[in-house]
């Protein structure tokens, strides 16, 4: 009898350990899972965002227009025109019209404008104080009021691990592919990205990165060149057979709140084509 309880004690002794080694591995396995969804912990900062993610005192502003559908015609030869008129004050105005595209696929009866300024703010109060004393410049916008439903301004950096903006020939379309992150996550989205960067680069479809200083906040911004709606598919394709793409995918997604794709076609007065 006493050989038959010792044996049950040590069944469930060992039952126990069984159990115990069973949870330790749930939870590690677990654990395990998660840390694939969660992103690396990144420490606190006194370095602004901006000052930490971008190098330049370069500006851009990204001009985003809702044309009428019966006068996009109209429209965009008055840009045209607004495009030349501040091509001739450039040395004064320390700005350059960077690309300029419509719409294709995504919000029809949209055109995007996107401007550089050289000297930071400092530069955009100078060329605003010009531009609004230009009786010329102020008729053409007053004309271009008339072919516009609505209209949306954003200042933009550059990430600085992004490649050099390089003008394109020939004929291309341009993806913009804009997310909304969740407040308090662009240095966790910019390390993430230094990496990504490098996969994404062996066709030269990487034309531009930014993210907002002043408009709608933690947006971001990452604009890529193809030669066309195929070869923008074997683009993206490539990238996920590169080891090391789908990881640095894994660790961005959970940052992102909201994220939507256009597909552009530049405009006629693009200097980027």
């Amino acid at each position: 009898m006493l050989k038959l309880r010792n044996l049950l004690a040590v069944g469930k002794s060992n039952n126990n350990a069984v159990r115990s080694l069973s949870n330790t591995q749930s939870c590690n396995d677990s654990e395990s899972w998660f840390s694939k969804l969660l992103v690396r912990k990144i420490e606190p900062t006194k370095e602004s965002h901006s000052r930490m993610l971008s190098d330049k005192e370069i500006i851009y502003a990204l001009h985003t227009h809702n044309v009428r559908p019966d006068s996009m015609g109209s429209y965009l030869n008055n840009y045209k025109t607004t495009v030349a008129l501040i091509n001739e004050k450039k040395a004064n105005l320390s700005c350059e019209l960077v690309a300029s595209w419509s719409v294709q696929v995504g919000d029809m009866d949209q055109c995007l404008h996107l401007w550089k300024y050289t000297g930071g703010f400092e530069k955009i109060d100078q060329a605003k104080e010009d531009l609004w004393n230009d009786p010329e410049y102020l008729s053409l916008m007053q004309e271009r009021s008339k072919f516009l439903r609505s209209r949306h301004l954003q200042y933009l950096l550059a990430f600085s691990y992004w490649p050099q903006i390089a003008k394109r020939t020939g004929k291309n379309i341009y993806e913009m592919r804009s997310y909304r992150l969740t407040p308090g996550t662009m240095i966790e989205w910019g390390n993430n990205w230094a990496r990504a960067i490098n996969y994404r680069q062996h066709n030269n479809e990487a034309f531009a990165g930014f993210f907002s200083q002043i408009g709608r906040l933690y947006n971001v911004h990452h604009i890529w060149c193809y030669k066309s709606l195929q070869d923008r598919k074997e683009t993206r394709e490539a990238a996920w057979r590169s080891p090391g793409w789908d990881e640095c995918v894994a660790y961005t997604v959970p940052l992102i709140r909201e994220m939507h794709c256009r597909v552009l076609a530049p405009t006629e007065f693009s200097p980027s084509q």
